[in-house]
């Protein structure tokens, strides 16, 4: 792991920001849900609300929509929002990225304006069924043709709300004979493709946010093509990078806001609380704070240049331990969360159950500090 110091550039400059969001914030509240609006479009009606204020894609050079401030601009934003329960940001900061290191010019020019402006919305063809954690194993295969063009087959799971996009971040195996790191590119595939089948799938929150991605011959050219053929892993590598950071999507601060519920209830309460309780919102505050020192070291070597690397895995443990714990003791010091319907730490605690699967497994994770920071030795009987 690095050792930079965190050096976190000019501390006024972020206040005036953060001090003028405020100022924009309090003139421009959260819009009220539609009844019987689904969540996909209340954000989205949120992420022109954003970019009409000019916070969106802080990160993002000007030429392509952005403002061209550092990526401690755009988290500060996200940091805000979460502070105030708002939605966070439109997570297409991931995309975004990929598509500025990988992207031709021209991609560049034309997709990355319509992402920030929400003119476009976007899905990740990532996962399959037999190929989730271990993206690696896909079975997806784009097959290119004499004249260059590309015949897409294969299925992709686990593809949130695709059922409300136009645009997908898609990977598919164009080389059988590579080792299978090195024989995966990226696509930008339009969903109105014919051969494109999207079938919703019902979560236990009762939320529709997973689909099915079916490809039946669908074609592409060389133009959708995102970087060279093989780039596909270090484009995913990118993308997950920012993925598993909960400064970048906003997590954090809606932890603390949590955490602190917790630790307010436990100074109120009258007398010893049950069973432990006490030791487990300390472990839930312990946890917090160490998941702020590795996303605040994430951030720094960001600012400083260095590509993502294998440390991600580690914030991702921690992210999962910090989000399923919380909420389990939530459960326990607020019960009149499960009357009825349930309330919303009830919904994000059954959410939380999925923390341990998206964005590659606890197991996986384990899997790539053991190989590629711990360099163990791989198992099995001598």
């Amino acid at each position: 792991m690095t050792d930079l110091p965190l050096d976190f550039g000019e501390a006024a400059d972020l206040e005036r920001l953060r001090l003028d969001f405020r100022t924009w914030l309090a003139g421009h509240p959260l819009p009220a849900r539609d009844e019987d609006e689904p969540l996909p479009v209340f954000l989205h009606r949120w992420h022109r609300i954003l970019h009409e204020g000019g916070w969106v894609g802080l990160d993002v050079p000007r030429e392509y929509g952005g403002a061209g401030l550092t990526p401690l601009h755009q988290v500060a934003i996200s940091d805000e929002l979460g502070a105030r329960g708002a939605p966070g940001v439109p997570r297409i900061g991931y995309l975004a990225h990929a598509l500025l290191e990988f992207g031709s010019a021209e991609q560049r020019t034309r997709l990355l304006p319509r992402m920030l402006a929400g003119d476009d919305v976007w899905c990740q063809g990532f996962s399959e069924p037999g190929a989730g954690s271990d993206l690696a194993g896909m079975r997806t295969r784009a097959d290119r043709g004499p004249d260059g063009h590309y015949t897409v087959r294969g299925q992709k799971l686990w593809t949130s709300y695709a059922q409300y996009s136009n645009l997908c971040l898609l990977l598919a195996r164009t080389d059988l004979t590579a080792p299978a790191h090195a024989s995966i590119s990226a696509f930008v595939l339009p969903l109105d493709q014919p051969g494109v089948t999207v079938r919703p799938l019902r979560a236990a929150n009762g939320d529709d946010e997973f689909c099915e991605l079916f490809l039946d011959d669908v074609g592409l050219t060389e133009a959708d093509r995102v970087g060279a053929e093989g780039d596909g892993w270090a484009l995913a590598m990118t993308t997950v990078a920012y993925e598993r950071n909960a400064l970048d999507t906003g997590h954090l601060s809606k932890y603390g806001l949590l955490v602190e519920r917790l630790r307010r209830k436990a100074r109120e309460h009258n007398g010893p609380l049950p069973d432990g309780l006490l030791t487990d919102i300390g472990r839930c505050v312990v946890d917090y704070q160490v998941l702020v020192a590795h996303t605040r070291r994430r951030i720094a070597e960001r600012l400083a240049g260095l590509a993502a690397g294998p440390e991600s895995s580690v914030d991702k443990l921690l992210m999962t331990r910090v989000e399923q714990r919380l909420y389990e003791t939530a459960l326990r010091v607020f019960p009149e969360e499960l009357h009825g319907n349930g309330g919303e730490v009830f919904g994000d605690y059954l959410y939380s159950r999925a923390a341990s699967v998206y964005g590659g497994t606890s197991q996986i994770q384990r899997n790539i500090i053991a190989k590629r920071l711990l360099r163990l030795p791989a198992g099995g009987r001598a």
